[in-house]
């Protein structure tokens, strides 16, 4: 994620100072929420899911904080500026997943499971294999999403402290790792939670506001917004249509239809927003919590449209140039600048700093639920119930994940700081891809084929994990990518190293249909057979909540 122009612009107006005091704010603000909610953090269940304590309402917020990262905030409104109609279809993409996860598994899992993923599937099934695999999916996917957001978070911060030379940047990367780790450790779930709602409600606001601002400057008339995008953009009505980013041949077009796949399907199998349904007290207001999100979520998608075609509108020539060369992500950061007085303004060095703000909010509010989900795997599936076979107080499991966090947290920064010079976007697509293909369809056989069995769980969770980062690694995404013009290399690898022959950047459209083609195969194929009780006991219980704790 570039933010250089960001942070720049600040400093040519003389307002650095500003940016630094509101940054330092959130700071203090979510360590105070940490601090605050560990007090009352004394149980197992306290630290995985909150006790249980928080309402509808309070969890829509959290899961909107939890799933609106930096890469939707930046991202999407600079794709949308950029791409018009074309880069409107991942927003539609992220809200529509919200519907698979309200329709097939909010309640469902919020009934039979306990505190992990894990839970739910390993309940009719061989208890180690099982956990084992699911344990392995949930942190393959944290690090990939929590490796993207480090990166991003490492160039934030660097920048808005005008820290400059390597070695500044490393150590300021671990500052964000132990902040993250702070989190986690101290907070627990409770703690997480309300900085996710913290940061749900600043980005709403800020959104909200800088979206007014845009629709006042067309006197709230949309259609002058839109016309206006397309005549500045330079594409005319081909900025309102489709095919413009997409439509360039028919490999660009299935990539965009394995992105969107990915993308609908894997929000019900991301493992950070998957532990959110647990924080509820009753199946009813795990149901309220995602409509409430689905909500705030399609509220915040709106407004990107907003800001999207607000940028394409207002910014000069020169600015919209400077979004380009940034991928797009310096989209809503200018535009907040010229809707609050233009550069060297104190009403556009205001909004440009609380842009600023909202970004870092949002990166550490992700980064938080990533590695709290991915430390009460460790914990409560491999070390509870893999190496300790059940025999674990909750202390322990609460001391086990505590380490956990430590360690993956060390493991996110050790790969950020060597990761700041590379491209890292694909890692959020690469985890959608895997919780689609490997943790959907386990879950899905689970909770409605009576015959899925042990076998079928681990073939499908490993075989989707596997052909989802092998096929990645194997694309241009990794190597062979280069561009035609300057042929510098647009992949991982150098210009001259080309091992790609999988065409596709984004491999959902074949990883999961292998997921489930597995998780079929494997349960057909396995001498051991599924227990019809289980499965009526395991129906019973998700439907009613009859035994949910």
């Amino acid at each position: 994620m570039s933010t250089t122009d960001v942070i720049l612009a600040a400093e040519d107006g003389g307002h650095q100072t500003l940016t630094t005091v509101l940054f330092v704010g959130v700071v203090l603000l979510t360590v105070g929420i940490t601090f605050w909610a560990s007090r009352n953090t004394k149980t197992a269940a306290d630290y995985y899911a909150g006790g249980r304590s928080f309402s509808g309402f309070q969890n829509g917020l959290a899961i909107g904080g939890d799933y609106m990262s930096a890469a939707s905030f930046l991202g999407i409104s600079g794709a949308i500026a950029l791409s018009g109609y074309d880069g409107f279809l991942y927003s539609i993409g992220f809200l529509v997943a919200w519907l698979v996860a309200l329709l097939l598994i909010a309640e469902l899992l919020r009934n039979s499971g306990r505190f992990t993923m894990a839970d739910q599937l390993a309940y009719r099934m061989r208890q180690r294999p099982v956990r084992t695999a699911a344990s392995v999916s949930t942190v393959v996917v944290s690090i990939f999403y929590l490796l993207a957001q480090m990166v991003g978070a490492g160039a934030l911060v660097s920048l808005l402290l005008g820290v400059e030379g390597d070695t500044l940047k490393n150590l300021t990367i671990v500052g964000v790792g132990v902040l993250m780790i702070f989190y986690v450790v101290v907070g627990g779930m409770k703690g997480t939670t309300w900085v996710q709602i913290v940061k749900a409600v600043l980005l709403m606001v800020g959104t909200l506001l800088i979206s007014v601002l845009v629709l006042a400057k067309f006197n709230f008339n949309l259609s002058e917004l839109l016309g206006t995008a397309a005549s500045n953009s330079g594409q005319g009505q081909a900025f309102l249509e489709p095919g413009l980013k997409y439509g360039a041949n028919l490999t660009s077009k299935i990539d965009f239809l394995s992105l969107s796949i990915a993308l609908v399907l894997g929000t019900a199998g991301l493992p950070h927003i998957l532990i959110r349904f647990y924080t509820v007290p009753t199946a009813r207001q795990a149901r309220t919590s995602v409509n409430w999100a689905i909500g705030l979520i399609g509220t915040f998608y709106l407004m990107t449209l907003i800001l999207g075609f607000g940028a394409a509108a207002l910014l000069s020539t020169e600015q919209y140039a400077k979004v380009a060369e940034s991928g797009g992500n310096l989209a809503s950061p200018l535009l907040a600048e010229a809707v609050g007085g233009g550069e060297g303004s104190t009403g556009g060095a205001i909004l440009l700093a609380l842009i600023a703000a909202v970004a870092f909010a949002t990166i550490l509010a992700v980064v938080a639920g990533l590695t709290l989900a991915s430390a009460s795997s460790v914990a409560h599936d491999l070390y509870a119930n893999v190496f300790k076979k059940g025999e674990v107080t909750g202390e322990e499991e609460v001391k086990v994940a505590r380490i956990a966090a430590f360690v993956i947290g060390g493991v996110a920064i050790a790969l950020a700081i060597p990761g700041q010079s590379l491209n890292v976007a694909f890692l959020v697509a690469l985890a959608f891809a895997v919780a689609a293909s490997a943790n959907l369809p386990a879950l899905i056989y689970n909770l409605f084929w009576k015959d899925f069995n042990t076998r079928g769980a681990t073939w499908s969770i490993y075989g989707g994990l596997i052909s989802a980062v092998g096929l990645v690694f194997f694309s241009p995404v990794v190597s062979g990518k280069v561009n035609p013009e300057t042929g510098e290399s647009l992949s991982l690898f150098p210009a001259g190293v080309d091992f790609s022959w999988f065409p596709l950047e984004n491999p959902g459209l074949v990883s999961i249909p292998i997921g489930f083609f597995l998780g079929w195969l494997g349960t057909v194929t396995a001498k051991e057979k599924a227990d019809p009780k289980m499965y009526d006991e395991l129906e019973v219980r998700s439907m009613t909540g009859a035994g949910a704790e």
